[in-house]
């Protein structure tokens, strides 16, 4: 009796995840939505085959050129192509390509950049100025050269986003080590003979784990708005692979007055698409960067909260009867 007298109930503690989940919700409802249609996104791209009516080059000749209607709900294309099925699978690729390429840029600016931040000396030096030789060219004419070198095609486009975007990122990851070298934990594991192996994996990447995550999610709608410039340029995905980009080219310029939906459907189904990632990318950085949690925010709330009710607590007490 004596021991349970003492205890304190203890709050319930939920995982991470689920109370990131629940402050999003109450704090960013736009990056709630952005979320939500990012999800319908990757649904869309994963059950593909099972969510479009028609196959993505299914022609239907005595259809071309058609509006919306109950049988072809976007309408159809120049060869009698389903704009639907055609956009559900440019969603597929739009995703691969997000994904796969933002994973290696962030593992290749990850890796040179702590690198490069925790050696420093020549090796930084070098390494930066290479950098800098990257950078100093536009983006978009360097895959349109290595692309043009290596030729089109799915994975030609994710290796050279990936590389180009990492290289570039790598200046991002620096500043983030750099920051955190000279902590006092940093110096103690050095001092204790910690190896460099240890001290990266052990003290460096767990405290750059958020800004990683945030630099992900904030990657992915530039990778996707990437390839469908070069598949709009006609370097991207080769036909007849339905690719957002590719379907806004070619015969969608030619017949755009003819049939606008050809032009319509995948241009909004790519702004929509890189609205969304971007705010649920916003979002996270706001919930997920301690030094953008500002006055008003969740934290400042819960104390003004506890303090009211330590107020109300004592008022209370104050006015009990002796």
């Amino acid at each position: 009796m004596g021991n349970t007298l003492g205890k304190i109930p203890k709050e319930k503690k939920h995982s991470k995840l689920v109370e990131l989940a629940v402050r999003m919700l109450k704090e960013k409802p736009l990056g709630t939505l952005g979320a939500v249609i990012t999800l319908l996104l990757l649904i869309t791209a994963i059950f593909a085959n099972f969510l479009a009516p028609y196959g993505m080059n299914d022609i239907h000749a005595l259809n071309a050129l058609e509006g919306p209607s109950i049988k072809f709900l976007l309408g159809t294309d120049n060869l009698g192509r389903d704009l639907l099925s055609r956009v559900i699978f440019g969603a597929r690729i739009s995703v691969i390509v997000g994904l796969v390429a933002t994973l290696i840029s962030i593992t290749i600016s990850t890796f040179l950049g702590v690198l490069s931040a925790y050696i420093g000396g020549t090796f930084d030096l070098i390494l930066q100025r290479f950098v800098d030789a990257e950078l100093s060219i536009p983006n978009l004419l360097l895959l349109m050269i290595i692309i043009s070198m290596i030729g089109p095609g799915l994975w030609q486009v994710i290796f050279c986003l990936g590389i180009s975007n990492g290289i570039g990122n790598t200046r991002m990851i620096r500043s983030l080590v750099m920051s955190i070298r000279e902590n006092m934990y940093i110096t103690s594991a050095v001092s204790m003979g910690a190896s460099t192996r240890k001290i990266i994996l052990q003290h460096i990447l767990p405290n750059i784990m958020a800004p990683i995550i945030i630099l992900f999610s904030l990657t992915v709608p530039s990778m996707i708005l990437n390839e469908a410039g070069l598949s709009f340029l006609g370097f991207g995905i080769p036909p007849p692979q339905p690719s957002w980009g590719g379907m806004l080219s070619g015969s969608a310029q030619k017949y755009m007055l003819l049939d606008p939906w050809m032009a319509l459907w995948p241009g909004l189904a790519l702004a929509i698409t890189v609205y969304s990632v971007n705010m649920f990318g916003d979002a996270l950085r706001d919930l997920l960067d301690p030094r953008l949690r500002g006055g008003i925010g969740r934290y400042e709330r819960k104390v003004k909260s506890k303090e009211a009710k330590k107020l109300i607590s004592t008022n209370q007490e104050d006015h009990l009867p002796d």
